[in-house]
């Protein structure tokens, strides 16, 4: 069974920048995707990206514009993300989530989800 680890999260101020890391262990197929959603208060679920190791591919949600940068290290079975310039409307539960093969359809579809780390954007 797939294991999520979640690390990253918690205060920071507007205008700062965030780290988020997530660690799966227990993939069971050559080709998988790990991916993050967000749930933020009022817009629903949303992606912010996905790394599919099928072709080492970046597919980023529209939710956070350019402010997103994604680094994976395949054999670790990890992706990270740096959260640039976060404002009061990025508070929410960050989910890290994984899919075989690709990423989820609108990046938000997905088999599995960690349990999600809370991010909040506050002064």
């Amino acid at each position: 069974e797939e294991q999520f680890v979640e690390s990253g999260g918690g205060l920071v101020q507007p205008g700062g920048s965030l780290r988020l890391s997530c660690t799966v262990s227990g993939i069971r197929f050559d080709s998988w995707a790990i991916g993050w959603v967000r749930q933020v208060p009022g817009k629903g679920r949303e992606g912010v990206v996905c790394f599919a190791s099928s072709d080492n591919s970046k597919h980023y949600g529209s939710s956070m514009g350019g402010r997103v940068t994604v680094s994976s290290d395949s054999t670790k079975k990890t992706v990270s993300l740096r959260l640039d310039n976060m404002q009061p409307d990025d508070s929410g539960e960050y989910f890290c989530v994984l899919n075989y093969p690709y990423c989820g359809a609108s990046l938000v579809q997905y088999h599995k989800w960690g349990q999600g780390t809370q991010v909040r954007v506050s002064s």
